[in-house]
């Protein structure tokens, strides 16, 4: 392991995730996780939502007296609602294609796995699964895509992204389009940035740069250099919200914590901007995969702590959880901090079309209710689900949405949009009872919109919208 000094700025991976200033700050967290006055200072800097670096992030997933993590879980739930109110954004993935020339020990798709059949979508297949995911009422999608440069080159990722965008089905239209494909080059970041997409996703799987090379034995991604820097050349090629994210169970927990929140300062320093959102998947069953391979899964309790150790260290960051989650795991941490859901989701090529996940999942999926089903869920639960694409379309990324974000004015675009999405929703997909509890849900939360003039325009809106017109947005 190469201990280069720690420089969140440098362009070199092992710099802006220095292994020693890792295992430095690990042991500084555990000298100090009895340290209640330090701990104390820390979750006041939190609730200040002035963020916290990843050795203070450190010291907080260590602290282990009961009054300092009920303390922490509160503060992360006063942050979110704070920041996003109780907005859950829905998403859905499209997975385009298994081939992948990767060797991942971890994932189904690798390369030597004779288990499974590869199946790449055509076009047509795209149409079909995309007419599959209007017809539940999604709106914003994340393409999924094994690496494989005969298979799945760039030409055939940016002729997907066209083929999703043009597909109009009744009232069904995908407005947003996120990426999660392998690294690339600059050049290609510029032509995803130029065919629409809104935010690149990569996961890092892992920061320990022995373990990743161990999990990583062939293919490009065993890079490690080109893996971790991939963010900077996407920023470069002009994409300015990305994703980032680690697979928790692959190496310690407490080791890519701290080097993600590492990865989300080094993208501050040197870009000026952090990461949009921050994706946190455990390791789960798969076809070819057993997690008793994998000694260092994170069990529930540590789970939900490390999703309140990130929404207090980046409070304007956006995170994400998938299907890979059950029910009950989902509904423990939405309130600490998560802002984005997957719902209805198929993680096997053709899954939507086909109507159930096959032998090409890329992942075991816990929660497996319909759409319709988790909207309901989450009205239930007090949540407004929202469909909200405007911020991309409306140019509000990168710094600039940022910036809205931490002067506390997204939320007068955000919560009316989310109104107006979940109205679209209910009026064309919904099922009668999630219909009327869904408009009840409106009324309430419009009633208690604090700005007058804002309030008058959304119940204008609203009212276009019961009549058939769509896509209004702030």
């Amino acid at each position: 392991m190469n201990d280069k000094v720690y420089d969140p700025s440098s362009s070199e991976a092992e710099s802006f995730i220095s292994h020693a200033e890792i295992s430095d700050s690990l042991a500084y967290a555990a000298e100090h996780r009895n340290d209640i006055s330090l701990a104390k200072s820390l979750l006041r800097k939190a609730k200040a939502c002035k963020g916290l670096n990843h050795r203070e992030a450190a010291v907080l997933l260590e602290a282990d007296d009961p009054e300092i993590v009920r303390e922490m879980f509160s503060i992360a739930r006063e942050i979110k609602y704070r920041l996003y109110g109780n907005r859950i954004v829905l998403f859905a993935p499209l997975y385009l294609s298994d081939y992948c020339v990767n060797g991942c020990v971890y994932c189904p798709y690798h390369i030597q796995n004779s288990h499974i059949a590869r199946r790449k979508l055509s076009m047509d297949e795209i149409r079909r699964e995309v007419i599959a995911l209007q017809d539940m009422g999604h709106k914003r999608l994340a393409i999924e895509s094994g690496e494989d440069p005969v298979h799945n080159p760039l030409d055939y990722i940016l002729e997907a992204i066209e083929t999703v965008y043009g597909i109009r089905h009744r009232n069904g239209a995908i407005r947003r389009v996120n990426v999660n494909i392998a690294a690339t080059t600059v050049e290609n970041y510029g032509k995803l940035k130029d065919a629409g997409i809104g935010t690149y996703i990569l996961f890092q799987e892992t920061y320990h740069k022995d373990a990743y090379e161990a999990l990583h034995p062939s293919g490009p991604k065993s890079d490690y250099a080109w893996h971790t820097e991939a963010m900077d050349r996407a920023m470069l090629g002009g994409i300015d919200d990305v994703g980032i994210g680690v697979l928790f169970g692959l190496d310690t927990y407490r080791y890519d914590l701290t080097g993600l929140l590492m990865h989300a300062e080094h993208l501050e320093a040197r870009f000026g901007v952090g990461p949009h959102t921050i994706s946190v998947p455990r390791i789960c069953p798969a076809a070819d995969i057993d997690t008793h391979d994998f000694p260092n899964a994170v069990p529930d309790d540590v789970f939900s702590r490390i999703i309140a150790v990130i929404r207090l260290a980046v409070p304007y960051t956006g995170m994400i959880i998938s299907t890979r989650e059950s029910e009950s795991v989902r509904a423990k941490v939405l309130g600490l901090g998560i802002s984005q859901i997957s719902g209805g989701s198929r993680t096997s090529v053709g899954g939507y079309a086909d109507g159930r996940d096959g032998d090409t999942s890329q992942f075991d999926i816990s929660d497996r209710r319909s759409l319709d089903e988790v909207v309901s869920w989450l009205l239930d639960m007090g949540h407004v689900p929202s469909f909200c694409t405007a911020c991309y379309r409306e140019g509000r990324t990168g710094d600039r949405f940022m910036s809205l974000v931490k002067n506390g004015k997204i939320a007068g675009c955000c919560h009316p949009n989310a109104l107006m999405t979940l109205a679209e929703y209910l009026a064309d997909y919904a099922s009668d009872a999630v219909r009327r509890k869904g408009l009840d849900v409106i009324k309430r939360e419009l009633s208690q919109m604090p700005d007058e003039r804002m309030r008058g325009i959304t119940a204008g809106y609203l009212e276009k919208i019961a009549a058939g017109r769509r896509d209004f947005r702030f």
